[in-house]
């Protein structure tokens, strides 16, 4: 039993982290099993990433070590020793403090993960993955690759065959790709929304492509800008823009696509969340819509199922599909092969849908009563920018607010808040409210202290 005092100035994940340390020297054996991370959180109220902090310093140490499918076993203590002694232990850390309430924007609750079925997925799956004298498909497996098609097919619209769907190890991963690709037909400027996306910026910058930012109206990007920039490229996520929430309309979408047919560019379609729509089905992709193989469709597990997988994947055009396995082949997808083993059968067994039809319930009411309590807290003092989409809702102050004694009182008051403007340029203050990793009943009392803070931090005129 673990003594853990919340009031005590030295963090909970020290705490246990020391106690545990102290446990395993006096009381372990080697091979031995800690308590899961799930039976800490619940045994001790304790958050996750609490528990993960405290486990990943003895990691880090050497005292224990992670075990797929086992859980965390106890290391030889004589090569712990050897390992540790001059190993300074570092522990502050901002992103390691235990946030009261966090409104991480992309945020899923880990018991809404399908572990159980993950497992028994795993368990029967296993040795087909396991065959140690063949390579698996560079372009991921063709099983999985022909379930992604069938399901982006029949939900947003997309036209294609397995032979074009690339299976990558996240959004970078994918993203680096398509940039050595374009780079090698001699394309070298990005056109991308502003506000918008700024990872993507950052990735193609590392491959020396000029970045044009492109400014957006209520329908999306402004596609007169757009045409003044000369761009060879360009990067949107135009059913659920990134961050402002807006929709290009079909009228422009087709205006947008016979701006590349005309200028022999390409359009690069980010469909992040759209899984995770509550108000009305997203309009069909872009892609969809392409007779001239221009769209190079890209999409992702990560935000619907969870980020730990890190799945994503391409749909590129023929002609690209062509340069692709002429000089690209040895990428090789990174995505372990166990894991798209029990993807491909967790979709074509149903369960991907059941699952999807689950967590948009379940969504949807939190959507709703943060809006709610949004609106009855906050009133005309801030306006929402995007709504009905995600895990996130966007809000604007309409009041002058001071945003850094914003920051400072909600770090005091262990509220962890996403600001647009880190991640999308710009001086676009506004903030991404993410309700997906709060219970419903947790969703009044967050923003009941928001509410405090917020006003707290009004600019007296």
């Amino acid at each position: 039993m673990y003594i853990l005092n919340k009031n005590d100035k030295k963090p909970l994940y020290v705490q246990l982290y020391e106690q545990l340390k102290k446990d395993i020297i006096e009381n372990y054996k080697i091979g031995d099993k800690l308590p899961s991370i799930r039976k800490m959180i619940t045994s001790y109220n304790l958050s996750k990433t609490t528990v993960e902090t405290a486990y990943g310093q003895l990691v880090a140490e050497g005292y224990i070590e992670s075990y797929p499918n086992s859980g965390y076993r106890v290391e030889d203590m004589n090569e712990v020793k050897f390992r540790i002694d001059n190993i300074p232990v570092k522990i502050e850390d901002e992103n390691k403090i235990d946030w009261i309430y966090n409104f991480h924007p992309v945020s899923l609750q880990s018991h809404l993960f399908p572990l159980k079925l993950w497992k028994k997925l795993f368990s029967k799956h296993i040795n087909e993955s396991l065959d140690f004298g063949k390579y698996s498909n560079s372009q991921g497996e063709y099983e999985l690759r022909k379930e992604i098609a069938k399901y982006i097919k029949e939900s947003r619209a997309v036209n294609c065959n397995e032979n074009q769907i690339i299976v990558g190890s996240g959004f970078c991963d994918s993203m680096a790709l398509v940039a050595k690709i374009l780079k090698s037909i001699k394309y070298t400027s990005l056109a991308i929304e502003n506000p918008g996306y700024y990872v993507t910026k950052e990735i193609f910058e590392d491959y020396d492509f000029s970045i044009n930012k492109i400014p957006l109206n209520e329908n999306g990007i402004i596609i007169q800008k757009l045409r003044e920039s000369n761009s060879k490229a360009v990067y949107l996520t135009p059913s659920h823009q990134y961050p402002t929430g807006v929709s290009i309309p079909i009228s422009n979408r087709y205006k947008l696509l016979n701006w590349a047919k005309e200028n022999d560019a390409f359009i690069i379609e980010d469909d992040y969340d759209s899984e995770l729509s509550y108000i009305n089905r997203p309009i069909p992709s872009f892609q969809g819509l392409d007779n001239e193989n221009r769209v190079i469709y890209v999409g992702t597990f990560s935000k619907s199922l969870s980020a730990t997988l890190r799945i994503s994947y391409l749909v590129l055009p023929q002609n690209l599909i062509d340069i692709y396995q002429k000089k690209f082949k040895k990428f090789h997808s990174s995505v372990p092969l166990i894991t798209q083993k029990i993807l491909e059968k967790f979709m074509s067994e149903g369960h991907w849908d059941k699952y999807l039809r689950k967590i948009r319930t379940i969504n949807r009411k939190k959507h709703n009563l943060m809006k709610t309590q949004l609106l009855e807290k906050l009133g005309n003092t801030m306006k929402i920018e995007s709504q009905g989409g995600g895990l996130s809702i966007v809000i604007n102050p309409t009041i002058n607010i001071d945003f850094s004694k914003l920051k400072e009182l909600a770090k005091k008051e262990k509220i962890k808040l996403y600001f647009a403007k880190d991640v999308s340029g710009g001086e676009w203050d506004a903030i991404r409210m993410g309700f997906g990793g709060f219970d419903e009943d947790e969703i009044p009392e967050a923003i009941e202290l928001f509410s405090k803070i917020w006003f707290e931090s009004l600019v007296e005129n």
